[in-house]
């Protein structure tokens, strides 16, 4: 089955305008935003990067900001949202209204989430309005999912029932959107690959992926990269249940890069973005602990995300890890979100002259602007 979704990969090269401007030095809007609304949480995964990066939560970004957040990411020129990062979005009161808000202002919208607090009545209001909905889950048996996520048994059957009642409001109304789940892979989950993926095809979504698990710089979670070359038959057998309706997908490059990056510098974080829960504005996730304040740009509960997007110390931040001395193999945790658009940037900048290579602009992919 030829792939539905660009799952394993970056698409910045569709955005030849963006990454021309990037190469005159003009200062560009981030084509994809990934954040949150809250740093809270109603699981206690043991992965979680997050943990890593909070020793206190922050209450939930207000109402009024998230909406003036989503009205200045339209108008600067950033093309999607996706509620993704460092806390639980569902748990902010405002989440279902953001979306609908979001995607009225022009904006690509999508959410990755737990699932357990979305109801049938927020799905019927929000799946209309996004582009994809993704549940994080990394265990196909109960037992298991409670152990890796650290909840009570009532909280699978809950969720387990919303991706149920997910995929039956997408198909009697048939709607766009997509709907997946996503497996943070650890070495000692292998138990759960083929579990989560026979899960995945009995709920009817309309794929999974499995990848990797990000660690910081200091190998706090402790992930050994290594091991997952002894998976790669598990992970392969996983990838023929795909169908024409149901794509398996194995983040294989990072999987199979052992944590190492081809790039020495970071060129991919103007064009996404990270946001936390807190309101902090930061080019990554994995600088968002107050250790890494330097990185810090500004805070979107204290200043308007325009101006913070328009302030030098944005671009200052920017172009701070983008020169030497940086050193991505040295400075920043291993494979973040930005890390395929920094290889495909990186390529450009470094080894290619500043030549941006071609794609066939008539057959864009799916979820384009969540690059």
């Amino acid at each position: 089955m030829g792939e539905k979704l660009i799952l394993d990969g970056s698409k910045v090269l569709y955005h030849r305008d963006r990454i021309d401007a990037y190469l005159r030095g003009e200062r560009i809007a981030p084509i994809t935003i990934d954040c949150a609304l809250t740093t809270k949480c109603t699981y206690r995964c043991v992965y979680c990067y997050g943990k890593m990066q909070l020793i206190n939560q922050f209450p939930s970004i207000e109402r009024d900001i998230v909406m003036g957040f989503l009205d200045d990411a339209a108008e600067i020129g950033v093309k999607a949202v996706s509620f993704v990062s460092d806390g639980e979005s569902t748990c902010n009161p405002c989440y279902a209204d953001a979306i609908v808000h979001g995607k009225n202002k022009g904006l690509d919208m999508a959410l990755g989430t737990n699932g357990f607090l979305l109801t049938k009545e927020s799905l019927e209001q929000i799946l209309p309005c996004l582009t994809y909905l993704r549940f994080n889950i990394s265990a196909g048996e109960k037992d298991r999912y409670m152990e890796i996520h650290g909840v009570n048994s009532e909280v699978y059957e809950r969720t387990i029932g919303n991706i149920k009642t997910a995929v039956e409001i997408k198909n009697r109304k048939g709607l766009p959107v997509t709907i997946g789940l996503q497996m943070v892979l650890m070495p000692e989950f292998e138990d759960q690959i083929i579990p989560l993926t026979k899960l995945g095809k009995e709920l009817g979504v309309d794929y999974l992926v499995i990848k990797h698990c990000s660690d910081d710089e200091e190998h706090t979670l402790g992930v050994d990269y290594g091991a997952y070359d002894r998976m790669i038959e598990t992970m392969k057998e996983a990838e023929t249940y795909s169908t024409k309706h149901y794509q398996v997908s194995v983040k294989w490059s990072k999987i199979q890069s052992h944590g190492h990056k081809c790039y020495k510098l970071c060129y991919g974080a103007p064009f996404i973005i990270q946001m936390s829960g807190s309101g902090l504005v930061a080019p990554c996730g994995m600088f968002f602990n107050d250790k890494y304040k330097e990185y810090h740009i500004g805070n979107i509960k204290e200043k308007r995300f325009k101006e913070i997007w328009e302030s030098d110390r944005y671009w200052e931040v920017m172009k701070k890890i983008a020169t030497p001395p940086f050193d991505t193999n040295r400075d920043c945790g291993t494979l973040c979100l930005q890390h395929k658009t920094n290889e495909e940037i990186w390529r450009i900048v470094e080894e290619n002259a500043g030549k941006i290579p071609e794609v066939d602009m008539s057959k864009l992919p799916q979820h384009i602007n969540f690059i």
